[in-house]
C-alpha cells in the first residue's frame, strides 16, 4: 500500500498557523497532487506575510466546519490530515464542550467517513500535552498519560478512538507534536517561543510569568510539516496500521528560562526577567523522541533553536510588527475568537452566524 506520485490529499483545518506551512511543504513534495483544504475560516484574515495568499498552493479551498463534513469530500482521496482543533489550553477552558466536539468527536467521525471511502492514510495532529505534568525521565510513547486540560483530554480521546476503530485498509498515525513555534504566514503569538520573540522585538523585555524552571519540548512548524509528509507516506512496516508517536527532537527539550535567554541573545538590547515567587507551573515535561528518530530517519527536524528565533525576528521586522500589547490582539487565537463573538459574527458554539 503506497501513496502515488499525484495523490489526492484532504487538509482539515488548513487556515490556521500550521496549515499554510504544511500546504506549501506538500505541494513541494507532490507537485502534481490534488490538495483540498477545508476550514471554517476563523483566522483566515490573520495574515502575517507580504507574500501572496498561502492557499494558492491548493487546488480547492472549502470554507466549512469539520462538524458538518460531508462524506463526498473523501471520494477518491488517498490521505487525510486532521489539523482542525480548538488549539490551545486557554481556548479549551473557554470553550470546553466545543473543544471536545471539534478536536475529538468531529475528527473521529471524519476518520470513519474516510475509511468508508477507501482512504489509505489518516494523519491526526495530536500533542505531547497528553503527558501533562511529568517529573523525572523524558516521556516515551508508553509512559502514563496525564492530560490536565480540555485540549489534552480531547487529543487523547481522539487517539483512543482512532486506535480501536475497525479500519484495516487505513494507516492511522497520531503525531504527538511538541509545542509549535516558528514563522508562518498566519503567525500565532500565544505560543511560548513566538511570544518571547514578539516581546523582545516590540518591548525589548521578556517577562517570564513562572520561575523559568518548567521543561517544554518544542518543534519548528516547518519540521511539523516534515513529520506530516512522512506520516502520509509511511509504510505499514514503519509503525503498523495504528501508530501514536512523539514528533520532535530530543535536542529541543528546553527549560523556559533557556528559551528566554536564547531570544535575548538574538535581539540586541533585549532582556528578560523571571518570577521566583511564582506558583509551580504544572505544564512541565520532557519528551523522548527516539521512536520517531528510528521510524522517520529522513524526516527528522532540521531547524535549530537559534535559527528558528532568527527567522521569527526577521518575520516580525519584515511586517513592521510593533504592537507591544499583542497579548490583547487577534494574533492570540482566543482573542480572535472573542472578537468574532463580540461582533456578533460567531456564536458561543463557534459556528458562524449568518446575517439576518
Amino acid at each position: 500500500m503506497t501513496l502515488g506520485s499525484n495523490p489526492k490529499i484532504i487538509l482539515l483545518g488548513n487556515l490556521g498557523y500550521v496549515g499554510p506551512v504544511v500546504t506549501a511543504a506538500l505541494r513541494k513534495s507532490y507537485p502534481g497532487a490534488e490538495l483540498i483544504g477545508m476550514d471554517p475560516g476563523y483566522f483566515s484574515d490573520r495574515l502575517t506575510t507580504h507574500d501572496a495568499w498561502p492557499e494558492r498552493h491548493l487546488n480547492r479551498q472549502i470554507i466549512a466546519d469539520i462538524r458538518d463534513i460531508d462524506a463526498s469530500l473523501f471520494e477518491g482521496a488517498d490521505a487525510v490530515v486532521a489539523l482542525a482543533a480548538v488549539s490551545n489550553d486557554p481556548m479549551g477552558a473557554r470553550f470546553e464542550a466545543v473543544t471536545q466536539e471539534i478536536n475529538q468527536d468531529a475528527v473521529i467521525r471524519a476518520a470513519h467517513l474516510a475509511a468508508a471511502a477507501g482512504v489509505s492514510r489518516f494523519v491526526f495532529a495530536s500533542s505531547c500535552s497528553v503527558y501533562g505534568f511529568a517529573e523525572g525521565d523524558a516521556r516515551s510513547e508508553d509512559a502514563p498519560l496525564n492530560p490536565l486540560t480540555a485540549y489534552a483530554r480531547s487529543k487523547i480521546g481522539a487517539e483512543r478512538a482512532l486506535e480501536t476503530m475497525d479500519a484495516p485498509g487505513m494507516l492511522r498515525t497520531a503525531l504527538r507534536f511538541a509545542t509549535a513555534c516558528g514563522p508562518s504566514p498566519r503567525l500565532r503569538l500565544d505560543l511560548v517561543l513566538n511570544d518571547f520573540a514578539a516581546c523582545a522585538v516590540t518591548a525589548g523585555k521578556i517577562t517570564v510569568l513562572s520561575d523559568g524552571s518548567p521543561w517544554r519540548p518544542l518543534i519548528d512548524v516547518r519540521d511539523m510539516a516534515r513529520a506530516i509528509d512522512w506520516a502520509i507516506s509511511r509504510s505499514d512496516a514503519a509503525g503498523g496500521q495504528w501508530l501514536a508517536v512523539n514528533a520532535g527532537s530530543d535536542a529541543w527539550n528546553y527549560q523556559i528560562r533557556d528559551l528566554a535567554q536564547a531570544v535575548v541573545d538574538a535581539v540586541p538590547g533585549a532582556s528578560y526577567s523571571i518570577n521566583p515567587d511564582a506558583s509551580p507551573d504544572n505544564r512541565s515535561y520532557r519528551v523522548d523522541f527516539s521512536l520517531y528518530g528510528q521510524l522517520a530517519p529522513d524526516h527528522q527536524p532540521i531547524h535549530t533553536l537559534a535559527g528558528t528565533i532568527g527567522d521569527l525576528v526577521k518575520l516580525l521586522n519584515e511586517i513592521g510588527f510593533r504592537d507591544s500589547d499583542f497579548r490583547s490582539s487577534p494574533l492570540m487565537r482566543l482573542k480572535a475568537l472573542e472578537q468574532h463573538i463580540q461582533q456578533g459574527t460567531l456564536g458561543e458554539d463557534l459556528r458562524w452566524r449568518l446575517p439576518q
